[in-house]
């Protein structure tokens, strides 16, 4: 598999495009972003070395749920295809580990936050009934 390169600011993919691979960062610094481009861009999270995104497109086929921007010069990323998926985890194993370990962590994180979000409705809802 050979890495792609990307400058600073540079769009890896956009929100809506096919999810086709996933991506090792393997150098630099990536930022996934919802409304890129516009006044509400916001942030959602950044992956850092010997992390993976895109997983999600790379095993449901689903559009990509947001966009993926390179955040320094020189951010390499190998991206893994469903045709080299066997191999690339054949040639180390402990990639799976890592990448289960990942989506693990993301969920966990996802649900805290929807979790948070259900209890201030609730309050906002509690308080507008009392009002």
């Amino acid at each position: 598999m050979e890495t792609k390169t990307f400058r600073k600011n540079e769009v890896i993919f956009e929100k809506g495009a096919p999810g086709d691979c996933m991506y090792e960062v393997d150098n630099g610094k990536v930022g996934i972003y919802s409304n890129y481009g516009t006044p509400e861009q916001k942030l959602l999270t950044e992956y850092f070395p010997d992390q993976y995104f895109g997983e999600m497109g790379l095993l449901d086929h689903a559009p990509r749920s947001a966009t993926a921007v390179a955040m320094e010069d020189g951010t390499c990323l190998t991206p893994v295809t469903e045709d080299g998926f066997e191999a690339y985890f054949k040639e180390n194993p402990m990639r799976v580990v890592m990448v289960v370990q990942q989506l693990s962590h993301n969920l966990r994180k996802r649900t805290n936050e929807y979790i948070d979000v259900c209890g201030k409705i609730k309050e906002l809802t509690e308080k507008e009934a009392q009002a």
